[in-house]
Parts: C-alpha cells; structure tokens; sequence
C-alpha cells in the first residue's frame, strides 16, 4: 500500500537508540517514516511500536554492507512512496577493540568493516535514493550521523577505526552538498553528542531526545541554504 504523506523520510539503524528516537520525532512532525533496520525482528518491533502510536512507519531491511540489500531496499521503497524528502544516515559501528586501542596497533580488518559500515554505506545509500530526493517538492535534506570522535580539531589517539570513519564521512558531507549544488537538497552532519544508546552506555550524558534535536530540526526546520555543514545543538561547529 502506498504513503499518502506529503512528507516522507527514510532512517538507517532505526530499529534502537537514536535512529528509533529521530524516526518518532519526524513521525510526531508528520512525517511517514520508513525505518530502515539489517535486523528484521528489532526492526519490525519498532515499528510497531510507532504505528500503534497512530503514525506511519514502515519497516525498510536495509543493511548499509550490503550493496544489493541497499537496492532490494530501493525496490521496495519505489512501491510504497514516489519520493524522499529526509534521509538520515544514522546506521554506526563502533567495534568493542576499537574503544581500548592506539592506532599504533589498530587492526586492519576492523577499520575496513568500521569504513564499510559508517563511510561506504552511507555514501551508497544516498547514490541510491538519489532519485527520490530529486522528486521531493519542497527540497530534500540528507543528514549524516556523525561524532565529535571525527573533528580535526578535537582528534586525539582514541577509538581510531571510529575516528577515521566519522572524519571520512565529514569530508563526504562536503562531496554530496557541491555535487548537488543546484538541485535543492542540502546535505549536512550531526554531532548529537554523547547519548544513551547501546554504543553510547547508560553514563552517557545526554538522553536520546536530547541527541535527535540537531537532527530532526535540519530535517524540518533549517534553511536548504543550510549545506555542507557540521552542526551541533543547531549551531555550526568546527570540522
């Protein structure tokens, strides 16, 4: 059955934390929801939970390693919705070694699979959906999830595969936002801060609501002149 919103937005790692916590906020904005989820049970869960709500959240299995799931998860979007207003890159790894070693020893395979699922995906994900972002009627927005982890001007010798993927997916941000210069669709990243979620611990300090505010605001709010940014508490802040 197709969405007969206006407003329509696509979510990566929608099924826990803060891909479910954005879904809800742009579901309460009136938006129907596609939320995208590798893992089938959780996702659906999910979803459940937003539709028993009273909203519209569709289950998308998208897994952002997966080239062809990414293009099975394209066909199954086209026979629901005839364009995309938001995309959120949210879908992260952050490998346990990861947090507890110098790159003076990071293991080459972990950062290969860390790229793979934070840079690579993304990137053929947005290729991918391109053309429904094309059809939004009032400019599309794409938002990458990203980390302080990844700023230049904070990086230190920590979490290193994490680290290289989010400063990647910053210069990728910039990429996407010149390549689409002229096609009314902005293209930014989110730092939410340290958030309570399965790969932020329960010390974070700030709660998924907190961390979905930057993000839901450039998805419904921002200007579209508003690209090629990094933001933070919906404010630009340093690469």
């Amino acid at each position: 059955m197709n969405t007969n919103h206006e407003k329509v937005a696509l979510v990566t790692g929608a099924n826990r934390g803060l891909g479910k916590e954005i879904s809800q906020e742009l579901c309460k904005k009136g938006y129907a929801v596609f939320m995208a989820s590798r893992d089938i049970e959780k996702g659906r869960e999910a979803v459940h939970t937003l539709c028993g709500q009273g909203y519209e959240a569709i289950f998308l299995h998208l897994d952002v390693t997966d080239p062809v799931s990414i293009k099975n998860a394209y066909g199954a979007f086209s026979q629901k919705a005839s364009h995309l207003d938001v995309l959120v890159n949210n879908a992260a790894i952050l490998e346990e070694t990861d947090r507890h070693v110098s790159i003076c020893k990071l293991n080459v395979e972990s950062l290969e699979r860390t790229l793979k699922t934070n840079l690579i995906g993304p990137i053929l994900v947005i290729q991918d959906f391109l053309p429904f972002l094309e059809k939004s009627r009032t400019g599309a927005r794409i938002i990458n999830m990203t980390s302080d982890l990844g700023s230049l001007s904070h990086m230190q010798d920590s979490y290193p595969a994490y680290s290289l993927s989010k400063t990647a997916l910053h210069a990728m941000t910039r990429q996407f936002s010149a390549a689409l210069a002229g096609k009314n669709i902005a293209v930014n990243c989110v730092n939410p801060g340290w958030v309570q979620t399965s790969m932020g611990g329960s010390g974070a300090n700030r709660s998924p609501e907190k961390g979905a505010e930057t993000a839901v605001w450039l998805a419904t709010e921002a200007s579209l002149a508003e690209t090629g940014k990094f933001w933070k508490d919906k404010r630009e802040v340093p690469w």
